[in-house]
């Protein structure tokens, strides 16, 4: 069967507004992490999260588009013109329908909606604006970039909680391989920062509170961890049949090799104890890829900095490896990055593209103190130089959602 590649990436996340700069910041473990300056947080137990700075959404639309996107849209529309841009992709009339668009959202325009609740409430329905809905849809932000550039092939979003991008990059795998499409836009955008979503997050109990001194944390898989930072971001990558990208000629930066899925049916915000799930998803990546353990040289882990959710991982990897887990290195990006929900792991699937290509593995951050229920290789806080061949990224969600990606040096 025809192997599915990666001809071109996009990023705007905590760490940078492309993938060059977001990458070389990941590698020198630089922390995206600083106070909320999109809403005024004093009411709330949290005053800190993982914002994308300096983010001008009219660089990337004009203005009167701009005002009626909200920003996750805003966000994924960026990371897709500088994936399609970077992919030298053209869009024509005689392809466009041979072309796909799966850009995820978990949550879609929060934002926009809180916004017009309190509208609603305080200035009645007239005032509530007629563009809320395309604001608020998870599908937004694929229905936008499919307008913009005049792609009209499949063009959906997959929420799986905060394994969407990864199941959307999935999905757009498997319709390739199916010769359903040539080529995708694939990855997710999220933006949950303001006092609705942050509130909620902090509800469940799943935020860090270290409002004094935030200046460790996130801290994945570590004793002290308390919780995940909250991040916003897009990241889209363009995927294409290996003789398609041939074809025109494209520069084939790695091969998107295999992707495992599963539902743990355990508990609607708590991971699986054993981590069964996630094991049996990290299988079926491998195998996906014609694979083994003896090929796998990184795993870019979950990793939130929640107490359940790294114990719970670390567990994963050993149900899925047994004594080679051990031996395999595995980072959390999330220590730089905070968790951008759904768009997390289509982030993370761009740092194992330049992982396998740069044999550099990014670090965790805030490493400080060993816990024995996690007691893996976690990178601590310095990139490693490591020749490697095969990367997976794992992204697990609330729902018992598990998505993994397999990526492959191209050859």
């Amino acid at each position: 069967m025809e192997k599915v590649v990666i001809t071109g990436m996009g990023t705007v996340n905590p760490l940078g507004l492309t993938v060059e700069e977001s990458w070389k910041n990941a590698l020198n473990g630089v922390s995206g992490v600083g106070p909320i300056t999109l809403f005024d947080p004093t009411p709330l137990n949290v005053h800190f999260a993982a914002e994308v700075k300096n983010f001008i959404p009219e660089n990337y639309m004009d203005a009167k588009e701009a005002r009626r996107r909200d920003r996750f849209e805003q966000l994924g529309i960026a990371a897709a013109r500088d994936a399609l841009k970077s992919s030298g992709l053209e869009v024509t009339e005689a392809n466009a329908g041979r072309i796909g668009v799966l850009v995820s959202s978990a949550i879609g325009g929060i934002k926009s909606l809180q916004d017009a609740v309190i509208t609603n409430h305080d200035e009645g329905p007239r005032r509530v604006s007629p563009f809320l809905i395309p604001m608020l849809m998870p599908n937004g932000a694929a229905g936008m970039i499919a307008i913009d550039h005049q792609i009209k092939g499949p063009c959906f979003s997959v929420a799986s909680a905060c394994a969407s991008g990864a199941d959307g990059i999935g999905t757009a795998f498997l319709m390739l391989k199916a010769g359903m499409i040539d080529a995708a836009l694939a990855g997710a955008a999220e933006m949950t920062i303001c006092s609705t979503g942050v509130a909620a997050f902090d509800r469940v109990g799943a935020m860090s509170r270290r409002n004094d001194d935030y200046s460790m944390t996130p801290q994945p898989f570590d004793r002290n961890r308390d919780g995940l930072v909250m991040g916003e971001g897009a990241a889209v990558l363009v995927l294409e049949r290996e003789s398609h990208a041939q074809q025109r000629g494209a520069n084939i930066l790695a091969e998107l090799a295999g992707y495992g899925a599963t539902a743990d049916a355990f508990h609607v915000t708590a991971p699986h104890e054993k981590g069964a799930g996630g094991a049996a998803a990290m299988l079926m990546a491998l195998n996906s890829a014609g694979a083994s353990v003896n090929d796998l040289g990184y795993i870019n882990a979950h990793g939130t900095g929640t107490p359940l959710n790294d114990q719970s991982e670390t567990r994963a990897v050993k149900a899925a490896f047994g004594d080679m887990a051990y031996k395999i290195p595995i980072s959390s990006t999330k220590s730089m990055t905070g968790h951008m929900m759904g768009a997390t792991g289509a982030l993370e699937a761009i740092f194992c593209v330049q992982a396998v290509r740069e044999s550099l593995l990014p670090p965790t951050i805030h490493y400080e103190t060993p816990d024995p229920e996690c007691d893996l290789d976690y990178v601590p806080n310095q990139a490693r130089e490591k020749k490697i061949t095969l990367a997976i990224s794992n992204a697990f969600g609330f729902g018992g959602h598990n998505a993994v990606l397999a990526i492959r040096k191209y050859s």
